[in-house]
């Protein structure tokens, strides 16, 4: 497995950053538990500074950036409370945890200096705009980031189901897939240290070898779309840069 924690020297930074970007417009999906760092759940303030820092960072070199959240980090708090619950209802609960994260995510890049805006599937007008996509587009072509909440606002489909559906409607170049590991690999390196990345991959081949990169439903939509998804580590520094500047970091996924 490759080191999360390697940087890049000073002169392949600067290269990488002349070259400019590779995409006009991307959609970042962002896991819940990203946004743990150490902690068992909940927000790690040092944890989304950072990654606010990688996300100002692609925003300023004039891509415009659309997010989408997960709400792993906040339901995994309640989760034990929620055993044997109706699955919708257990959805909806994950759902308004994706809403507090967006809100979380927002504060951050504000204070950063990066204008936000958050647009919820389900309606929470007092701290959240309604999802209204051409709204949703004119503020990426003004250059804000906007952080799509609560999945796709339906029960049993996944916030990864919501990023490919989002990045369609967005006319995103590429979806990027931030995770813990620096790609997709045969097995999971932290179990198997064997285990090797792939650089590329169809999504056929993603599916078929079970690989959980997205789920099902994700991936085909992508596939018939042919939206590409690049999968790679959010913890490893710069990687998101590098990522839209076009080099080979983590796993791409295509037709």
């Amino acid at each position: 497995m490759a080191d999360d924690q390697h940087q890049p020297d000073a002169g392949a930074g600067a290269a990488t950053a002349a070259r400019g970007p590779a995409y006009r417009r991307i959609l970042l999906k962002l896991s819940g538990e990203s946004l743990m760092g150490p902690d068992q759940f909940g927000i790690n303030r040092p944890t989304i500074a950072r990654i606010v820092e990688e996300v100002a960072e692609v925003v300023r070199l004039g891509v415009q950036t659309a997010v989408v959240i997960g709400g792993g980090n906040i339901f995994r708090g309640v989760a034990p409370g929620a055993a044997g619950m109706d699955r919708a209802t257990a959805d909806y609960m994950g759902m308004l945890a994706t809403i507090i994260n967006a809100l979380a995510l927002q504060d951050a890049l504000r204070k950063a200096g990066i204008e936000t805006r958050v647009q919820s599937a389900l309606t929470v007008e007092q701290v959240a705009e309604p999802y209204i996509r051409g709204k949703a587009m004119r503020y990426l072509e003004e250059g804000r980031v906007v952080i799509f909440a609560a999945g796709t606002g339906n029960p049993f489909f996944t916030t990864d189901t919501a990023a490919a559906l989002r990045g369609m409607e967005m006319g995103v170049d590429v979806v990027l897939k931030a995770t813990k590991v620096d790609g997709i690999y045969t097995e999971d390196p932290h179990l198997n240290p064997a285990a090797t990345r792939y650089d590329s991959l169809t999504f056929d081949e993603a599916v078929n070898k079970q690989l959980k990169v997205m789920d099902a439903t994700a991936l085909t939509l992508c596939r018939d779309q042919n939206l590409p998804i690049r999968v790679f580590s959010i913890f490893k520094p710069g990687a998101l840069r590098r990522v839209v500047s076009g080099d080979s970091e983590g796993t791409l996924v295509h037709s």
